[in-house]
């Protein structure tokens, strides 16, 4: 009998394996006495285990068949028997025809928020069902998450899992996998409802993201930034933002809840907007409408060319050219990217000789001109001599613009900007937070302010350069309650711009009007 035809217990049939791992493998099989399919699972152990090793790892395959059986779940994998063989035993179990969501998102990409928040509310509601049998998982990862082909999505492998009765297993190399692992498990072993709740909220983030939230090139490395740092920024998560943010906080007694977390992914899946999101979309209609009064009223320099969509008022379509209008600059780019705006390219080298760019970030760059680290998945467009780019879901810019005259002093030029900015009124409620010089290998300094649009208090960082030709600005702004959580991203651009070459000439290192390119 060939192993593809092996009947197990004298019942089931193996017809073929669906899955494996580094501790066994998954069978479709035929259930031969009541005529369905069923998975199997095979542990089948690495040689190098030592005898206490292997004992312990029976012990999981056992937990797992004792803690699934306690569930009647639709989004848990039912259990079916165990079969025990002289040395392993077998997990029989449902079969659900599906992809892991590892599996999705390594041959699809990131998920939308909407559908992530279904799939996180699928695998929220297994483990409350978990919970409240007193069964906590230890290992939710996307890896352990079935998307059904029918839809349905399953949460699978309990074999971490610790029942209230049982005592904790803690072999190192048994543990969960580190980058969905909590810190404080990483920490201290501890295990917990909200320990399982920072796992499915690193789950989202890597459905979301397509990385994990400590995507690091090592497992020491892991497990020290999960240590020390916060996660890593989100750049996709639109609607979910608020979810993750709260399931990820380090310390589990101001974790988010079940309850919480459950109320905002229903709002997610639902295609309801959060009243943060509300707010920006009402911001972006009044600074459309801020900037081109006062570009109107301030008459001088380069003519900005407007196709904007306006709010529930309707469209401004293709405005004329304005041939009083101010050269806006950075601010500019407050306003919502334009019809012809397109997504930053993924595919260009950066300057020559630079690092890579941490996970999350692009190279955008143009040969004799500047560089710069831009989130991937933002758009870009130019106003005048400005270089746009912006988050699609609205909330954060990033712009890189040309300031006149030149000055060898980057403090004095970043503080004529401010006059020039506040005269010319699209900065109300103007605050100084620092404007300092910076150490960098170019004269340059940083100037951090907050000012109103709208209902809402805006929070900019911005790099002044100093340059034969013009002194360069490049600006950074989130709304104010967004702006700590996205400095490490503020950082990543700071730390990765490129200003021309010295022999760049008197060529403007930005954008001539209208180009687009890179």
């Amino acid at each position: 009998m060939t192993e593809t035809t092996a009947l197990i217990a004298g019942r089931y049939r193996l017809l073929e394996p669906v899955g494996k791992g580094g501790m066994g493998r998954v069978w479709l099989a035929h259930d031969e006495v009541l005529h369905r399919q069923v998975a199997i699972k095979e542990v089948v152990p690495p040689a190098w285990l030592t005898n206490s090793e292997r004992d312990q790892l029976r012990e999981l395959t056992l937990r797992e068949a004792r803690a699934a059986a306690r569930l009647n779940h639709p989004n848990v994998v039912k259990i079916y028997d165990v079969l025990h063989s002289e040395k392993w035993p077998w997990i029989v179990m449902e079969y659900v025809p599906s992809r892991s969501l590892q599996k999705v998102l390594e041959e699809d990409g990131p998920l939308p928020p909407r559908v992530a928040a279904e799939v996180g509310l699928a695998v929220l509601a297994a483990l409350q069902a978990a919970h409240g049998a007193g069964v906590l998982h230890r290992d939710v990862k996307p890896h352990n998450v079935l998307i059904g082909a029918d839809g349905r999505v399953v949460l699978t492998d309990f074999g971490l899992a610790t029942l209230d009765t049982d005592g904790a297993i803690t072999r190192p190399g048994l543990i969960a996998t580190p980058q969905y692992l909590a810190p404080e498990r990483a920490r201290l072993g501890l295990s917990s409802v909200e320990s399982d709740l920072w796992s499915l909220g690193a789950t989202l983030y890597a459905s979301v993201e397509g990385r994990t939230p400590y995507a690091r090139p090592s497992v020491v490395e892991t497990l020290t930034a999960l240590a020390t740092q916060e996660p890593d920024p989100l750049l996709q998560a639109g609607s979910l933002k608020p979810v993750i943010d709260g399931l990820l906080r380090r310390d589990p007694r101001t974790r988010m809840t079940s309850a919480e977390v459950e109320r905002l992914l229903l709002r997610a899946a639902n295609g309801q907007s959060t009243d943060l999101e509300a707010r920006r979309r009402r911001r972006m209609r009044l600074i459309l409408a801020a900037v081109l009064v006062t570009a109107i009223a301030a008459g001088s320099g380069a003519a900005v060319a407007a196709s904007r969509t306006g709010g529930a008022g309707g469209d401004l379509n293709q405005a004329s050219q304005l041939s009083t209008a101010v050269q806006a600059g950075v601010v500019a780019c407050e306003q919502p990217p334009p019809s012809d705006a397109h997504p930053v390219p993924t595919d260009r080298p950066g300057p020559p000789g630079t690092p890579k760019l941490v996970n999350g970030f692009t190279w955008y760059f143009r040969p004799g001109s500047f560089g710069v680290g831009v989130p991937i998945g933002w758009r870009t467009w130019s106003v005048g001599s400005t270089a746009c780019f912006a988050d699609p879901r609205g909330g954060r810019v990033l712009a890189v613009d040309p300031i006149r005259p030149a000055t060898e002093d980057p403090v004095e030029g970043g503080r004529a900007e401010e006059r020039r900015l506040i005269d010319a009124g699209v900065l109300p409620g103007y605050a100084l937070v620092h404007l300092k010089p910076l150490s960098m290998a170019v004269p340059a300094a940083e100037w951090e302010f907050t000012f109103d649009s709208g209902s809402v208090r805006r929070h900019a960082a911005a790099l002044v350069i100093s340059h034969p030709v013009a002194d360069l600005i490049v600006y950074w702004a989130t709304d104010d309650a967004d702006f700590p959580p996205n400095r490490a991203l503020y950082d990543v651009v700071r730390a990765s711009f490129r200003p021309p070459p010295p022999g760049a000439g008197q060529r403007l290192p930005v954008f001539a009007s209208g180009s687009a390119t890179s």
